[in-house]
């Protein structure tokens, strides 16, 4: 690996931050230098499995999900030996947007309910009814829609009322992983933004939204800043990893806000691209912003910074789908294949809806088309027009993110999708008609988490002092651009006919 991200053990400069990953369908844990530099070899990763159904649930098990990383941490402490000491402070970010309710001794009473869990459709339509969402997306910065918590507590108020009257308290899974370590909670401002229930403005629970839920303020953790950790942990695990028993654990981050931090776009002159398991473009602003460009949320960094972008629920999980469905064979041979393919070659339409619509559009009730198969359409078209389509749907989030950018902004990929597949990023590039920055770094999240946590220690004055490297760069061609823009011009019109 470049040595600009991996550092090997002995020559690592101290103090190190041990970083907690919790992805939508992996957990990561690796340590880090003082200057963002993953530890060689000390690191690990596992996956677990979302339950997911055809009416729409999208569920992990939170206490499965908790030995999972606990396990994690063992394996890397014992990895690390005597660097062990050498710890400053334990970071985290987990994929947002999740929650789950737990009783009065702190036992999980519901699974954990993913942003991507469509159920709460209808109730996001009922808060359309009540609320002006013009007035809510700009107060708080997300829509009225499935993914956001609005929307799953009048769900479960309408579905599974004993749920709600047991619940004492409702946490996203990195405020659960505090529970079990400390006894206590509280949630980052940039957590709490992906929720639908900060006041972005004035960073508290939005009370004007409480009232309309069956639940209050008191039954959500207090909010804080990413600078506001905490130590001692409880006795059994003070005992299980007593070279982290007395340190600093740092509020989660939003994984979404860590990349962007991991991948060096800590301002306007960047704006992030990220694909794992789904896929968003996003942007750190050192201000608040005034007005959300239409179709965008707005989440948070910290206090001071804001982070205007949209997102996809659609991403490496499209692909897994295609590869599981269609019986595509090898991975590598497949790229291959890509590469060689010309644009919009296929005689397809896709709307790639298979998990609703979240950004541009918030349509959450959508499902995914493909319009044009025939006797000649080969599963590897229905894989290229798909990947396409995806493609277009970044090019509508970004035309929208442009006007709070500057006109030379960067474009940086990220993710596990993209850094696995040059074929689909060239094809973003080209829809975009922009270089793809493909820096060096391959766990962006866990590193952006570990930075966040360098700079609340004072170790890092500034975030923009670290080196940006880039390992490769995608460059457009404008011929194919041209045959992309009149592709995407029949995608929207088959949107408009099908979704809006």
């Amino acid at each position: 690996m470049p040595s600009s991200s991996i550092i090997s053990a002995g020559s690592v400069e101290s103090p190190l931050i041990l970083s907690i990953d919790i992805g939508t369908t992996t957990v990561k844990i690796l340590l880090f230098d003082r200057l963002g530099r993953a530890v060689e070899n000390l690191h690990w990763r596992s996956g677990f499995e979302i339950q997911s159904t055809t009416d729409g649930a999208s569920e992990v098990h939170a206490d499965e999900l908790l030995d999972v990383v606990c396990k994690g941490i063992d394996s890397v402490l014992a990895m690390a030996g005597s660097l062990a000491d050498e710890i400053a402070g334990v970071a985290s970010c987990t994929f947002v947007g999740n929650i789950l309710g737990v009783d009065r001794t702190g036992s999980s009473l519901t699974p954990i309910y993913t942003y991507a869990d469509t159920r709460a459709e209808t109730s996001a339509r009922w808060l359309k009814t009540v609320f002006d969402e013009k007035e809510i997306h700009h107060r708080t910065g997300c829509y009225l829609h499935s993914s956001y918590l609005p929307a799953r507590f009048h769900w479960l108020e309408q579905t599974r009322p004993e749920l709600i009257r047991q619940t004492e308290r409702w946490l996203s899974i990195g405020e659960y992983l505090e529970l079990e370590l400390f006894g206590q909670t509280s949630v980052s401002y940039s957590v709490a933004s992906w929720s639908g229930l900060l006041n972005r403005r004035q960073l508290v629970w939005d009370e004007h939204l409480l009232q309309k839920l069956p639940i209050d303020a008191s039954q959500l953790s207090p909010l804080v800043d990413l600078d506001f950790p905490k130590r001692g942990l409880r006795r059994t695990y003070a005992s299980r990893w007593p070279q982290l028993a007395r340190l600093p654990w740092f509020p989660a981050s939003g994984d979404g806000a860590a990349a962007n931090v991991g991948s060096g776009c800590t301002g306007p002159s960047r704006v992030a691209l990220t694909m794992g398991t789904t896929s968003a473009l996003r942007a750190v602003l050192d201000r608040n912003i005034g007005q959300i460009p239409d179709g965008l949320w707005c989440y948070r960094v910290d206090r001071q910074r804001s982070l205007p972008g949209g997102a996809l629920s659609e991403g490496g999980n499209l692909f897994s789908w295609m590869q599981r469905n269609l019986n595509l064979g090898n991975l590598d041979n497949l790229e291959m294949k890509l590469q060689t393919r010309p644009p919009n070659s296929h005689g397809l339409t896709v709307l790639p809806f298979l998990s609703g619509e979240r950004s541009p559009g918030w349509q959450g009730s959508a499902r995914a088309t493909i319009r044009g198969i025939s006797m000649a359409t080969t599963p590897l078209d229905i894989l290229h027009a798909s990947l396409e389509a995806v493609a277009y749907r970044i090019a509508l989030v970004f035309k929208r993110l442009s006007v709070l950018l500057p006109d030379n902004v960067e474009v940086v990929a990220g993710g596990g999708a993209l850094r696995s597949s040059p074929a689909w990023t060239r094809i973003i590039s080209e829809v975009l008609n922009r270089p793809i920055l493909m820096p060096d770094i391959p766990e962006t999240s866990a590193r952006g988490a570990a930075l966040l946590a360098l700079e609340s220690l004072g170790v890092l004055d500034n975030l923009n002092d670290i080196p940006f490297h880039t390992e490769r760069t995608f460059e457009p061609d404008p011929e194919r651009h041209e045959i992309y823009q009149r592709a995407l011009e029949r995608h929207e019109e088959l949107y408009h006919k099908l979704i809006m």
